[in-house]
């Protein structure tokens, strides 16, 4: 593996960071629900990190900001127009997610 300096590794991951943003903003019909089953994490969670990583530079940015980046709007809207209502099989695997610690970010 080729060696990488510290400011081409935060370059690199700060693109793929914008690259995933972008990607859900695009796949708005996946919700967050479903992300957090498969994968422990959504965009809510995102969301959070963002802001966790702005106050670790000593920003504060309001919750609400950090989850317009990573939405793409207000997070009212994102749920007026994407989100769905959860089914009892999406329901109860994220009971099972939050349960385990190991499975959540």
């Amino acid at each position: 593996m080729t060696e990488i300096d510290e400011v081409t590794r935060i370059k690199l991951e700060s693109a793929a960071f914008r690259k995933l943003v972008a990607h859900l903003q695009k796949r708005n019909d996946v919700q967050n629900i479903d992300l957090m089953n498969l994968s422990g994490f959504c965009r809510n969670c995102l969301s959070k990190w963002y802001k966790g990583a702005a106050a670790e530079q000593g920003l504060e940015i309001d919750i609400d900001l950090a989850r317009e980046h990573v939405y793409g709007m207000t997070y009212d809207e994102w749920k007026d127009k994407y989100q769905e209502e959860a089914t009892a099989q999406q329901q109860a695997d994220f009971k099972k997610v939050l349960a385990n610690p190991n499975l959540t970010s």
